[in-house]
């Protein structure tokens, strides 16, 4: 998945272990999994070359992705189209109170 992030949540995340995001649609922080449980542990932060981006590399409780699978990169784009290339895990409406 890609997220953004800001000062207080790469703080937080690097204080709990945990990820943490900031929801710019929310303006607020977002703990991944704090609605649906799938919680990011984080293994390993990375930064590039001219630090101006993270990489988490993280295990995955549950669902990444809020459409119910592990990830959000699930449609490979073909000349036929788009495909999905993996099996959703869960149902989102079993998942998020929308």
């Amino acid at each position: 998945m890609l997220a953004y992030m800001n000062a207080e949540s790469f703080a937080e995340t690097l204080a709990t272990g945990r990820a943490v995001y900031f929801s710019r649609s929310k303006n607020r922080l977002w703990r991944k999994g704090e609605e649906s449980g799938h919680v990011q542990h984080v293994r390993a932060i990375y930064v590039d070359c001219d630090a101006d981006t993270i990489l988490l590399k993280v295990d995955q409780q549950g669902a990444a992705c809020h459409e119910g699978y592990r990830s959000c990169f699930f449609r490979e784009l073909t000349p036929d189209g788009p495909r999905v290339t993996q099996p959703r895990l869960v149902d989102p409406s079993d998942v998020y109170d929308r």
